[in-house]
């Protein structure tokens, strides 16, 4: 057997069932045969648990005998690159660098420090690479990042999907509608259990340590340094301000980035959420969300993690399933009400978002939105407004509505909104904007200037069903909004509970809202 046809093998036996649909080669070659190592390039999934791209990783290095290296690396030149987005990343990298220093792995937390600085190293230690593995991740700048890496590596090279419990390419088209993406979900979720991801992947790979990097390439990209790595908030609010960043988004009030604070906001929800999910999820006074958003965004915790801590909590194995896809919200699970109503924002409603982004490159944009939609929009874009007001009025929530207001300032504080609210949120700025299409601009800007789970694809497809997107069709017919679904303050503060969030978040106004 020729050197070419060992590896061919090899790629063969890489391709194990658990990573069936998960895996997309970028670089269709077989793997560097002069290789030092097997780099995985995280750039989505940033966390050293339940990670199906370090797997893969660990899988290759494990089958060619070469140690593990990962590359971590934060770039600065994205859209509305801030204090907020590059603190959180770089809470998570401590985090990462002190769990793989313990696992013995050759870790480089990059962080540009100029624009662009960035640029070749990828290319550079893909020399010395036997095979590069990335992350999938289908929406904001990081497809065509993917596209512009596959050119400049010139080994195997394939991206994995780690952020979906159905894998992106299980589906064949996008998704018009929750319902139907239930039913697909229904029937292919037995599937998806029996292919699951490895708690530890590092764990027992004691023959994959030792990766060696050049000390020119060090050099070049010098990696973050240990003082910022090692030490407290105000080591890292000094350094993110020597950054090119826009300082006026501070970091996020009572959010800390990585995979630890992830497991603490889960094990919260778990134990004092999840039964009253379905009663109380709506209502902003009882906080009963997961509020894992961020947290899944920038990977530091990963889908099925939360799967495994719901279903512990449960005592639910998959024997419980009915037998029937019904498309049905609830009982189709055999778990308990709280837990049910979870599933389905969880799994139907995330992972329709992910679904969607992946077969669809406008997500993103106004002309993505529903055909139907658009048309009623078009319509009535001569109706007059409520009121246009200027953008940073929006911002600086300056508006005449308290609880739109409220909404901002929660936005702008910690970088959140109350589910329930989001979309009321973005309901009222239809009708303070010159065009439907004006608004959905501005959407997109407040929601990826201040959003921590923005530039998501939920959070993209929270702005597309302001819109439409996912939905039906309403009457009667109104002006501004035509046959979008139509939402006001006044209506919200009937059905959910406020009192005590707009007292935090609308100071001196929670009593025009009492209940």
């Amino acid at each position: 057997m020729t050197e070419r046809q060992k590896q061919n093998s090899s790629a063969e036996r890489s391709d194990s069932v658990c990573f069936e649909r998960r895996v997309e080669v970028l670089c269709d070659q077989p793997p560097n045969a002069s290789g030092q190592y097997v780099l995985y390039w995280m750039t989505a999934a940033r966390r050293s648990r339940s990670n199906f791209a370090l797997q893969r990783a660990v899988e290759w290095a494990m089958q060619l005998s070469v140690p593990l290296m990962v590359l971590e690396p934060l770039r600065l030149g994205y859209r509305c690159a801030g204090d907020r987005f590059h603190a959180f990343v770089i809470e998570g990298m401590r985090e990462n660098a002190r769990q793989f220093a313990k696992a013995g792995f050759r870790y480089l937390p990059y962080v540009e420090q100029k624009a662009d600085a960035g640029k070749g190293l990828l290319a550079e230690l893909s020399k010395r690479a036997s095979v590069v593995v990335g992350d999938d991740y289908p929406i904001f700048f990081l497809p065509k990042m993917r596209v512009s890496a596959a050119k400049q590596v010139h080994c195997r090279f394939e991206s994995v999907d780690a952020a979906c419990i159905l894998p992106m390419r299980l589906s064949e088209k996008p998704f018009a509608r929750a319902y139907d993406f239930r039913r697909f979900m229904q029937k292919n979720m037995r599937w998806a259990l029996e292919r699951w991801p490895v708690e530890d992947p590092l764990m027992g790979q004691k023959k994959l340590r030792g990766a060696e990097v050049a000390e020119s390439i060090l050099q070049r990209w010098p990696m973050l340094s240990g003082d910022v790595l090692a030490g407290g908030s105000e080591e890292l609010d000094s350094f993110v301000q020597t950054l090119p960043l826009d300082h006026s988004v501070a970091r996020a009030r009572h959010r800390v980035g990585g995979s630890s604070a992830a497991q603490s906001q889960l094990d919260l929800f778990v134990s004092d959420r999840l039964s009253r999910y379905a009663d109380d999820r709506a209502h902003p006074d009882q906080d009963a969300s997961s509020g894992l958003s961020p947290w899944l965004h920038f990977g530091h915790i990963g889908p099925h993690e939360v799967f495994d801590a719901v279903r512990k909590a449960e005592g639910w194995w998959p024997m419980a399933l009915a037998e029937k896809v019904s498309a049905k919200r609830e009982g189709w699970w055999g778990m308990s009400a709280g837990a049910e109503s979870f599933m389905d924002e969880f799994i139907t409603w995330r992972e329709l978002g992910y679904h969607f982004c992946h077969h669809r490159d406008d997500a993103d944009s106004y002309d993505g939105l529903p055909d139907w939609a658009k048309l009623s929009l078009s319509e009535h874009e001569g109706d007059p407004r409520w009121a246009e007001l200027p953008l940073d009025q929006l911002e600086g929530a300056q508006t005449d509505d308290p609880l739109w207001n409220a909404a901002q300032r929660q936005l702008v504080r910690d970088g959140i909104i109350h589910n329930a609210l989001r979309m009321l949120w973005g309901k009222k700025v239809i009708g303070w904007s010159k065009t439907p299409r004006e608004a959905f601009e501005r959407l997109l800007y407040l929601n990826d200037k201040y959003a921590l789970d923005g530039r998501d694809p939920n959070s993209y497809s929270g702005i597309g069903w302001v819109f439409g997107r996912f939905d039906r069709a309403w009457g009667p017919e109104r002006e501004i909004f035509g046959k979008i679904r139509y939402m006001t303050s006044e209506s919200s503060a009937k059905k959910w509970k406020l009192k005590g969030w707009l007292e935090q978040y609308g100071p001196k106004q929670a009593e025009l809202f009492e209940r």
